[in-house]
Formats: C-alpha cells, structure tokens, sequence
C-alpha cells in the first residue's frame, strides 16, 4: 500500500492555521492510536480522549479512509486498519540516536505521538546503546513531572500506556476521593486503560489494597516507571471486572435489568455504532429507528447519558425508567421558583 503524504494532502481549516495544524496533529495522533491498539478505538472514545465532538473525529476518520486512502475498517465497535505500510530500516549514527532519545521528553507531552510506538521506538534505541548508558538514558525518558502543566494528562497517559506496554510497575502518589482528600503513595501493575466522562481511568492491581481497583487519572499527582515487571492474570476480563453497571462505577446501582431504548433514525446510527456495554444489541427497524437493548443496571450516568438525547429516544422499558425521563424534562420546562426574599 503507498503511503501518502499528509503535507500534500489539503486540510480545510476549521478556524485559522493554528487549528489547521491542531488538526494535522490530530490526524496523525488518530492513525497511530487505531495502529497500535486496533479493535480499541472507537469514535466515541477518540472524542472523549481528544474532547472534541464526534462529529468532527468523524470527520477526521474520513479524512484518513477516503482522502488519505488507508485502509481504516469498522466492525461496529472499533476501528482498524486492514494494512499499513512498513518504512525501510533506517541506520543512526550514535550521534543522531542519542539525540533522538532526548527528544522524548519534549514528545511525550506532545499531541500527535502514540504512547505505545513511543515506548517501541525508545526501547529500540536503547537496545544499541552499551549497559553503561542504559540507567541515564531512562533518566532523562522516564521522569514525569509532579506540577498541573500544559499537557498534563497527554503526558501521564504516555507514562501508564508505556508500564502497560511493557509490563512494568507504577509507582505514584493518588490524591483519594475520601478521606478528606489523603494522599498516598501505591504501586500499581496496570490492566486497562479506559476514557469514561470525559476523564481516564486507570484499572489496575494495587498492592497497598491488595486488589484490583480504579484510579482516577486526574487523582494521579505523580508518577514513575519502576523496573519491576508484572503479568496480567489470563482470567482478567474489563467486562467482567465492570460488571452490570452502567459506566465505572462498580456496584453502584439497583439489580440489572433489561432496558429496550427506540431511538430516531439519526441518532440511533450513532448509538449503535458504538459499544456502550458489554449487553448491547441493536436492530434497524422498517421504520429507520433504531431498538437498542441493554440488561444492564441503570446508574444515574446511564440516566444523564438518555437525557442528552431529548426527543430523539423513547424508553419501551422499563417503565420506571421511562416516567423519570419524563419527570426530568417536565422539570426542566418548569418556570423556575423565585424567592420574595422579604426584608
């Protein structure tokens, strides 16, 4: 397959050069993501880890299918490629290869460079160098810093997606939830990394509990690579760990059930483009809408995320569930109460 060049290849800007080029970074940060992890990325989840729409991500997408002509496939969940190009090997002297592994710092706060073909590429690198240069090669790759910079959670998503690549521990400082905001330090041995609302979320087993939890990306206050390695038990499931719940929150709702949603034509091709849990199953009806069914346990996210829909679903079932719905929006239409405030 040719490997087209994205220079030549006209991008219309969405509001000056400046997101012309937010906009090529993005390109290429899209094509590395679905090549290094395909099967994974979907629309939804490539919107919420860059936060913008989903309509523009699919733009984006057909970019990359029709305009630059890879071969980018979707099975209704994810996407991936059929093929992609090999480069030729290149030769560096050892010049130019210690100068690229310095770069890294500077990269992995960029937008635009996969984590994981990161972590690739400098192992590589590092593999040519003598034992002697190995510990100062990591210094300068592998420090992460502590302040709330620009890039922050691009930065802290290279780290905890290279332990994952390579299977090392993690060892970081996590501001709690509860506890009056305490924070401890935890070494961790990552299992999955998800986008969920807008934020990360690292699954991971943690050796201060003793268990597999959930870390928050944004609780994470620091973080460093350890040279402990660690595997993934075979039996590990996300969907199992999850359970029935609806979104991250782990046994957090009422008993599952089965919950049939209609929605309109337009909005349930979005809906059932993408994997929302582990349940789902959707139909095209004759009519063009869309029967999505879940057995699942409906959270308050679950009831958030059919509100944004409005008019463009109907809950069949469960009835309960249907009523609130329509409790919320009654509500929203209410003129709002105004207090006397009376002296």
């Amino acid at each position: 397959m040719e490997l087209h060049d994205l220079s030549a290849t006209r991008i219309a800007p969405y509001g000056g050069r400046d997101d012309q080029i937010r906009r090529v970074a993005r390109v290429l940060e899209i094509i590395q993501q679905i090549a290094a992890a395909p099967g994974y990325w979907s629309r939804r989840t490539l919107a919420e880890y860059h936060e913008i729409g989903e309509r523009m991500i699919q733009k984006d997408l057909e970019l990359i299918r029709v305009r630059l002509r890879l071969g980018l496939e979707h099975d209704g969940g994810a996407y991936s490629f059929a093929t992609l190009p090999h480069l030729p090997t290149l030769n560096y002297t050892l010049g130019e290869a210690l100068a690229l592994v310095a770069a890294v710092r500077a990269a992995q706060a960029m937008p635009g460079i996969n984590s994981a073909d990161l972590a690739a590429a400098v192992a590589r690198l590092e593999s040519i160098f003598p034992d002697e240069l190995r510990p100062l090669l990591r210094q300068a790759t592998e420090q992460l810093p502590t302040e709330a910079e620009r890039g922050r959670r691009h930065v802290m998503l290279a780290l905890l997606h290279r332990a994952w690549v390579e299977r090392r521990r993690v060892r970081m400082e996590y501001l709690t939830s509860s506890r009056d905001g305490e924070i401890n330090e935890r070494t961790v041995e990552p299992y999955h990394i998800m986008p969920y609302m807008r934020a990360w979320y690292l699954v991971a087993y943690d050796h201060r509990r003793s268990a597999v939890l959930d870390f928050k990306l944004d609780r994470v206050l620091s973080a460093r690579l350890l040279d402990e390695t660690y595997t993934i038990p075979p039996d590990f499931d996300i969907d199992d760990y999850l359970g029935d719940n609806w979104g991250i929150m782990r046994d957090a709702g009422p008993p599952a059930e089965a919950v049939v949603l209609l929605f309109a034509p337009e909005a349930g091709r979005w809906v059932a483009e993408e994997r929302w849990h582990k349940s789902q199953r959707a139909e095209v009806l004759p009519d063009g809408r869309v029967c999505v069914e879940f057995f699942v346990s409906v959270t308050p996210e679950m009831v958030r995320w059919l509100l944004y829909y409005g008019a463009d679903v109907w809950v069949e079932r469960p009835g309960w569930l249907r009523e609130r719905l329509m409790e919320a929006h009654r509500l929203a239409l209410a003129e709002p109460t105004v207090s006397s405030g009376g002296s």
